[in-house]
């Protein structure tokens, strides 16, 4: 499953209003030997450039427009991928697209809705399914860890994106300029995983990291905060299994960094989750 762990809720209902579309759009089979590439981030945070109507990607797989389309994360990505043909991970495209004016990122993910299902022949809807998981708890109600801070509301936050290394230094550490998003940061150990975000759910957090860590079970949101700023610092799973070297240090697990660093907890139990079914979908008509 490519790019699933570490990119990251909708609904199908029809409209009274007629969907936006594109005013023009191309679908070809990528060229080989091209990177994949977007004029912009295809995940499901807020992070945009301005653009003037123009949607370009080349060499991504049919799943990557649908998750971009329907602001899919982690969880749900997995409950996805399974339901896919073969050819919606192995096959790569081209798209290109323009729309009038200058909309905003959920406007086109609306337009590449209609796209989906005009030339894909996309169609999906959701369900609400009682399942395992891992509930996200504060270990000491109302008490955060030391990498775990609720976002200030009158901090600036901007999520359009522009040249430049996206990092944003506090005596806390380094965060991302960007908000609304999860990124990488430079870890302190060798070996380590590092990420951060601000303006963030803990729930938005779990969605993403859930298909990464390897336990098993989604994880959702039970601390009852809004938004927060965070920084997280963990071994991956395939290093953790790994018979360490004589003096490497001792693996640091996600559920310890999640507990040392943000103060959380995860409680296994059964709980609601948004399961995306995929109803139909074809190899994209030819221009």
């Amino acid at each position: 499953m490519r790019a699933i762990a570490f990119v990251f809720f909708f609904s199908v209902a029809a409209s009274a209003q007629s969907p936006k579309t594109f005013e023009v759009a191309s679908i070809k089979p990528s060229k080989p030997g091209l990177q994949p590439n977007s004029n912009f981030p295809l995940g499901p945070g807020d992070v945009y450039t301005s653009n003037g109507g123009l949607f370009s990607a080349t060499n991504q797989p049919a799943w990557i427009y649908i998750s971009f389309a329907y602001k899919m994360n982690g969880n749900q990505l997995q409950s996805l991928m399974p339901q896919l043909p073969t050819w919606a991970s192995t096959d790569q495209f081209d798209i290109q697209a323009r729309a009038s004016g200058n909309p905003g990122k959920d406007d086109m993910r609306m337009m590449m809705r209609a796209l989906l299902a005009d030339r894909f022949k996309f169609t999906i809807h959701d369900e609400t399914r009682q399942v395992p998981v891992l509930a996200m708890v504060l270990i000491k109600p109302g008490t955060l860890g030391p990498q775990l801070w609720v976002h200030p509301k009158d901090a600036p936050c901007s999520t359009e994106n522009v040249p430049g290394p996206n990092v944003l230094h506090t005596p806390a550490g380094d965060l991302p300029k960007l908000c609304n998003g999860i990124y990488p940061m430079p870890p302190n150990e060798r070996g380590h995983l590092r990420f951060a975000g601000r303006n963030v759910t803990i729930g938005f957090i779990g969605d993403t990291m859930s298909a990464g860590v390897g336990l098993g079970r989604p994880m959702i949101d039970q601390t009852g905060l809004a938004t927060v700023d965070f920084i997280l610092e963990f071994t991956p799973p395939a290093r953790s299994s790994q018979p360490p070297s004589p003096d490497a240090e001792p693996p640091l697990e996600f559920q310890d960094a999640l507990r040392t660093q943000l103060g959380i907890k995860l409680v296994s139990q059964k709980g609601p989750m948004n399961t995306m079914i995929v109803d139909h979908i074809e190899k994209p008509s030819a221009n």
